[in-house]
């Protein structure tokens, strides 16, 4: 029995058969037209052949990465640097070809990787910049540094001609030794709490993304779930309200319930069946609940400084 304080989202034997509706199978999907707010259950190569190009505002890609790791029914495996940038190259063409000329794209790897997806990238698309953020849990190692660090590769089609919210991500930082020029706070304010902070612009390094644990609302069973503040700050930069978001690796669906939280269009595809009925579960949750965890007013919060239930 999970403890009272267990917020992780299961699923119940009847919602099991009441979401199926709400998932979208493969082969009922029609050539050449983008099923706009679904989650697509199937084989991602057979529904990109199905998807048409150009169809994307933005692409957020969270691939297995180059480790040992059980999704479900599907186990990935860890193999030689060539053989994954072969594996990333097998899909990766296909995808970029679904992005708009203006659009951007944003590809998940951890350090082990890294090479392998610059690589594979720059054969695609312009790299403007690569995000580390700090992903705090784990074990730590007693030969080796604790790896806590991942990272997700920023490209775009068009280097010149993309857009870019900075103002949308902006974080809050408290302010530990407040400066004052003529008796007046310089480059920060006291908020109603009186809290004194300053909105800084958003890096590409972070440091106040928490990762998904039982107690917390969005939580779910998969090995690999991003966090929904992250996937907030990609959606919130790199694309506008009714945009389209498409994540071909959508697992238990994080992607797409940001993606309706921020009134944005999305599209999602999920080889695992139970990961696109949690993803389903997801959605439906975000019609009553368009929270996000460290997000409010409008701009991001420090970790730990703000809890929004």
């Amino acid at each position: 029995m999970a403890a009272p304080r267990n917020r992780t989202i299961t699923l119940t034997p009847q919602e099991r058969i009441q979401l199926e509706h709400n998932v979208l199978d493969i082969n009922r999907m029609t050539d050449g037209t983008v099923p706009e707010n679904s989650i697509i259950y199937g084989d991602m190569t057979e529904a990109l052949n199905k998807l048409p190009d150009e169809f994307a505002d933005l692409i957020i890609l969270d691939p297995p990465y180059n480790l040992y790791k059980v999704f479900g029914t599907t186990t990935f495996k860890s193999v030689g640097n060539d053989d994954y940038l072969t594996y990333l190259n097998s899909w990766l063409p296909k995808v970029c070809r679904k992005l708009k000329p203006t659009g951007s794209l944003y590809l998940c790897g951890d350090w082990k990787c890294t090479a392998q997806i610059q690589t594979a990238l720059e054969g695609q698309l312009h790299i403007m910049n690569r995000i580390t953020w700090q992903r705090e849990k784990g074990r730590g190692g007693t030969k080796n540094w604790k790896n806590c660090i991942e990272d997700i590769w920023f490209a775009v089609k068009d280097s010149k001609n993309y857009y870019f919210n900075v103002e949308g991500v902006k974080l809050k930082r408290r302010v530990i030794a407040p400066y004052r020029q003529d008796g007046e706070p310089k480059d920060w304010i006291t908020g109603s709490d009186g809290m004194k902070f300053r909105l800084t612009h958003a890096s590409n390094f972070w440091d106040d993304i928490s990762i998904p644990f039982w107690s917390m609302p969005e939580n779910t069973i998969h090995p690999t779930q991003k966090p929904e503040k992250l996937i907030a700050k990609l959606i919130l930069a790199s694309s506008k309200e009714k945009d389209m978001v498409f994540d071909p690796f959508l697992g238990s669906g994080t992607t797409a319930a940001v993606a309706k939280k921020l009134g944005r269009q999305f599209c999602g595809i999920e080889r695992e069946k139970e990961y696109c009925l949690l993803a389903a579960k997801r959605l439906l949750l975000a019609n009553s609940d368009k929270s996000i965890q460290g997000f409010k007013d409008g701009v991001f919060w420090e970790r730990n400084t703000i809890q929004k239930r």
